[in-house]
């Protein structure tokens, strides 16, 4: 039986965002919006980005800066680059107005990955990179992914313990402080929250429904991945806990032969919007080619 081929669009505009065209994947029966940037040579690798909750794809490629374009850069450097609008948002929030679970999101978007690397060259392998709920569901993919080629998972603004107390969950669904998610306004350039208000959604229900949930989801999500794994926590983090003992507790639960880690300075919660998003983006490619390197050796 054939699938359906990707489709993808004019640019999304000119100059530096040239390579960046807008794109529909089939999703097990869902079609999932993105943004998809390719590179001039034949690709390295596929690197697939996961936003977080009440954004979207356009997160992976900030308007404020070109530098904090995670697609861009990844492109220039040879890789495939897809960020997706998860189930729920974008494209396929009229058809799912209530969302997945994460689970049911990762299913659907293994299969969007699978429909992509059939119809077209991806190199080696994919890296998923996943921010805040995007990290949760990029976990989800990897723990239940069988089809081969999963290079590693590159995740952000997430881990295993709160450092907020349950009633400033409660409010599921709805926009939460914007403290909480941006931290100090000078991490980020000028005009990223006027640019940003195309991005901002609503959080779906399904999804909203497990925010609290995931202290007790992860140790068993972590324990079926098997591939490379690094975690990175923005200075200025609200949301998670991130101090030494907390992250060794949560590297030591993933089943994965390789963990980082990784605190980054002059970063709030929204690393990939902010100042420090090329040195965030950066670490993640040279993770990517950590990760290629380990596939051609074949090293645990």
């Amino acid at each position: 039986m054939s699938l359906p081929r990707p489709t993808v669009t004019a640019p999304i505009s000119g100059g530096d965002d040239a390579q960046v065209h807008e794109i529909t994947l089939d999703g097990g029966g869902v079609t999932l919006s993105g943004l998809l940037a390719q590179p001039v040579s034949s690709p390295r690798a596929l690197l697939v980005a996961l936003h977080g909750g009440g954004m979207r794809a356009g997160y992976f490629h900030g308007r404020a800066d070109p530098a904090t374009s995670l697609l861009s850069l990844a492109a220039s450097c040879g890789y495939v680059a897809l960020a997706l609008d998860r189930p729920g948002y974008g494209r396929s929030a009229s058809e799912l107005p209530e969302g997945m679970s994460l689970a049911e999101q990762a299913d659907c978007l293994r299969a969007a990955v699978t429909a992509y690397r059939l119809s077209r060259p991806c190199g080696a392998g994919v890296l998923l990179v996943g921010h805040s709920l995007g990290g949760k569901v990029a976990l989800h993919t990897a723990a239940h992914w069988t089809d081969g080629g999963l290079l590693g998972v590159d995740v952000s603004g997430v881990s295993d313990r709160w450092a907020v107390a349950p009633r400033e969950l409660a409010a599921r669904g709805e926009r939460y402080p914007h403290r909480m998610h941006w931290g100090p306004l000078a991490l980020y350039p000028p005009g990223t929250f006027r640019l940003a208000g195309s991005l901002v959604t609503a959080i779906p229900e399904r999804e909203a429904g497990e925010i609290p949930d995931w202290p007790d989801v992860y140790p068993g999500v972590a324990r079926a991945v098997r591939v490379p794994v690094r975690f990175t926590f923005a200075e200025h983090e609200r949301w998670w806990r991130s101090d030494p003992r907390t992250v060794r507790a949560m590297t030591a639960r993933l089943g994965s032969p390789v963990t980082r880690s990784e605190h980054l300075t002059g970063a709030g919660h929204n690393i990939s919007l902010g100042r420090a998003a090329r040195t965030y983006h950066l670490r993640v490619l040279a993770f990517l080619e950590e990760c290629l390197a380990l596939a051609e050796t074949g090293a645990p």
